[in-house]
């Protein structure tokens, strides 16, 4: 729904820096707490922690005394399973003023090897201008802002007009099961005119940034036989067709000599050129000395807009158990990266057909198990206009579109329930916040700017009338 467009008013932007820089300790406080709590989506994990964690989480927002009310509920997985516990919170709004979902989430990632974390993942520690932790960044930042943004909504606004609504996701990690029937379930209380996604990145720790795109994703498990039987690579070797030399043909034809996606019919996005050196390519992926990028198109085009293939597993024997063996049947797994409006149902049928057809020596496909999930585009609306403006007001440097190569489906499902609702996709994160990653930090002056323009956006927001 638009709402009559009007400059960012820029009267706010020095009290709302203030209020965020006075109360900046406080929100540190606590985002340590909660990174104390390790709740984590995993079978393997104590459930337990996540109740702990979804716990905290409400409290911080009934303190506020701000929502009609806040409450934890749960969905049904497909499994019939129940899913994590999520935070839900509601503030009605006045008529013909805008209606605002604040999303992030509190489970985390598993820590991992313990021996590669130079602190404790569990314990917010401070090194020079970044706070080191799981979660400490993705996504526990992104609670604090929308909490701290609600704040200062409360402390500078002479009346509030427009409503906010908060969704706090417990599983967000572990694949988001329940999120299509927990929306579904709770969709009078999580309608909205603009959603704002506190789950992504920026460009960099001076560069703000929306993500207006994600690629979507396919995966496919599949066999390669060859035999019915192993047999001796050296009394057979030569002309036998064995299933290793055909997978590996299989997989070497995924890609061309120059390293562009080879399955024939998958589409591109054009993306927004911002400039990325090799430099820092190299660097941010950890690429060795004389590793060259693959590909013909430039950087963040490939990354945003152009699908990418990886092998990400395979069934064989392992070196220390191999022997003169020549194998019957190897089984991959390839995760396909798909342009942002690419149909998933259409790319799987791609992949799969070029599986098929690229199989050496008469070889046996068989195909297994499939994921699959949309990709993003976002519309470009009041809501983004506003962002930019907001961003570019207390970071260095002006807002940019950008896009991420990775896939956040659970986006695309938003977007169609509520298709009238605009989506910011946000976050705190920056080419070094190692998400997912061990030494995960949050760059606390980001995470300040981001608290601030939250802020703004909904102060300003509040001033706003439907057209």
């Amino acid at each position: 729904m638009a709402f009559a467009s009007e400059p960012l008013d820029q009267a706010l932007v020095e009290p709302v820096t203030e209020f965020i820089s006075d109360h900046f300790p406080q929100a540190i406080g606590q985002l340590g707490e909660m990174v104390k709590i390790p709740g984590i989506a995993w079978e393997a994990f104590d459930a337990n922690n996540l109740e702990r964690s979804a716990e905290l989480v409400a409290d911080y927002f009934s303190e506020l005394n701000f929502f009609d009310w806040v409450q934890i509920r749960r969905a049904p997985k497909p499994s019939g399973e129940m899913g994590s516990p999520a935070v839900v919170a509601r503030r009605a709004g006045k008529p013909n003023r805008p209606h605002v979902l604040l999303y992030a989430h509190h489970d985390v990632q598993p820590p991992g090897d313990s021996a590669l974390w130079e602190t404790d993942p569990f314990t917010a520690t401070l090194k020079g201008d970044r706070l080191f932790g799981r979660g400490v960044s993705d996504d526990k930042s992104g609670i604090i802002t929308h909490l701290y943004a609600i704040r200062a909504l409360q402390s500078l606004a002479q009346e509030i007009d427009l409503g906010i609504s908060v969704f706090i996701e417990g599983e967000e990690e572990a694949g988001s099961d329940s999120f299509e029937n927990f929306l579904a379930e709770n969709r009078s209380d999580l309608a909205a005119d603009l959603i704002i996604v506190a789950d992504s990145g920026n460009w960099t720790t001076e560069v703000p940034a929306l993500t207006t795109s994600l690629r979507g994703v396919v995966s496919q498990v599949f066999t390669v036989k060859t035999l019915d039987h192993a047999v001796h690579s050296g009394m057979y070797g030569g002309p036998l067709p064995d299933a290793m030399t055909a997978m590996v043909k299989i997989l070497a034809s995924l890609t061309t000599a120059e390293g562009d996606v080879a399955i024939a019919g998958l589409s591109s996005t054009k993306c927004d050129e911002i400039e990325m050196p090799e430099s820092d390519f190299a660097e941010f992926a950890g690429l060795l000395e004389g590793v060259k990028p693959m590909g013909s198109k430039s950087l963040v085009q490939q990354i945003w807009g152009e699908p990418a293939v990886t092998v990400i597993g395979i069934d064989a024997p392992t070196v220390a158990l191999s022997s003169n063996t020549a194998q019957p049947a190897i089984s991959a797994k390839i995760s396909l990266r798909i342009a942002p409006d690419q149909d998933p149902a259409e790319a799987l049928k791609l992949l799969q057909q070029h599986l098929i057809d690229h199989a050496p020596f008469g070889a046996h496909v068989e195909l297994g198990a499939v994921e699959k999930g949309p990709g993003y585009l976002a519309k470009d609306g009041w809501g983004s206009t506003l962002a930019h403006e907001a961003f570019s007001a207390v970071w260095p440097q002006k807002s940019v579109n950008i896009g991420i190569g990775g896939s956040i489906p659970f986006i695309s499902t938003f977007a169609e329930l509520f298709p009238d609702a605009e989506i910011l996709v946000t976050g705190v994160e920056e080419p070094d916040s190692r998400a997912h990653s061990p030494n995960e930090s949050q760059h606390l002056p980001t995470l300040k700017r981001a608290m601030a323009a939250e802020a703004l956006l909904l102060l300003h927001g509040n001033q706003l009338s439907r057209d």
